[in-house]
């Protein structure tokens, strides 16, 4: 029987590794949760919303500061598979690190099939040069800046880590101080033969641009590249993959799961301070 990727024959074999809902009891369960964690972190915490970073109306940031001047910063890119949820969702992201001394910034971006993947990441990247050339405004600093998101927006930063900032922003050539990257996506042709296609509309070409493990490239910023060590074998070999092309490279990272936590419970650890996530940027930014 002819594969469609790697050793899977049907489009049902690849949904059941990449379709993190499948598995859940209730799948309505972790938007819920998100929601209100978010109504809670615009609830109690500073925050200024929708401040643009570009031309278009979805090009927008939701910053959550921290009461201290020059503090380090975090951008957060969301998940939803490049094709649904936004900002809002994800305020919750600033919970625990507000209490650790870092200013969030949450990335909002259109969706697919509104523009393309490629146009996606364009207005993540310039989001993050945004920010570097203005979080001083709400007291963040410039020097200390790191990059993060959780399934599609893993995948968005591994990209980010690829741009040439020098030529293209006239920035530092690594301006990123840390990247976290959780349960992203690095080689997306699977998505291709699953049930995404539709909205995500990929092909060849989309899919080489886009698959930042199959174009690795030189990066000096200390990286984390993890997922829930309950999610799936694929959302673990992506990791193990990227992780592989970018010491390749000569770059440094880690790689480590998140012990029990699923595709959606990993977030988990930017909710309190002393969560997983929340301590590995504070130890990465110098807190």
């Amino acid at each position: 029987m002819q594969t469609l990727y790697r050793e899977f024959t049907t489009q049902a074999q690849i949904d059941a590794q990449y379709n993190p809902s499948l598995g859940l009891s209730d799948p309505a369960a972790p938007g819920k949760h998100f929601v209100a964690q978010s109504a809670l972190a615009r609830a109690t915490l500073m925050h200024t919303l929708d401040v643009p970073y570009g031309p278009t109306l979805h090009e927008t940031l939701d910053i959550f500061p921290t009461d201290a001047l020059n503090a380090p910063v975090f951008v957060f890119i969301h998940g939803g598979y490049w094709r649904a949820l936004s900002s809002k969702e994800f305020s919750g992201v600033a919970l625990g690190l507000q209490r650790r001394g870092i200013t969030t910034v949450v990335v909002n971006y259109a969706l697919c099939p509104f523009v393309s993947m490629d146009e996606i990441t364009r207005q993540v990247r310039a989001a993050v040069a945004w920010t570097v050339r203005n979080i001083a405004q709400y007291g963040g600093d410039p020097q200390r800046v790191a990059v993060g998101g959780h399934s599609a927006g893993g995948h968005l930063t591994a990209m980010c880590l690829q741009t040439e900032w020098a030529r293209d922003y006239g920035l530092a050539p690594d301006p990123i101080k840390a990247a976290l990257c959780i349960s992203g996506l690095y080689d997306i042709a699977p998505l291709r033969y699953s049930y995404l296609q539709p909205m995500i509309q990929l092909d060849e070409g989309v899919i080489r641009r886009n698959s930042p493990a199959l174009t690795a490239q030189p990066c000096a910023t200390p990286t984390w590249f993890t997922w829930g060590g309950a999610e799936t074998t694929e959302f673990a070999r992506q990791a193990q993959t990227m992780h592989a092309a970018w010491q390749a490279q000569g770059n440094h990272a880690e790689l480590r799961a998140i012990d029990g936590a699923n595709h959606f419970t990993v977030l988990a650890g930017f909710e309190q301070p002393e969560g997983e996530l929340c301590h590995w940027l504070a130890g990465q930014l110098g807190l």
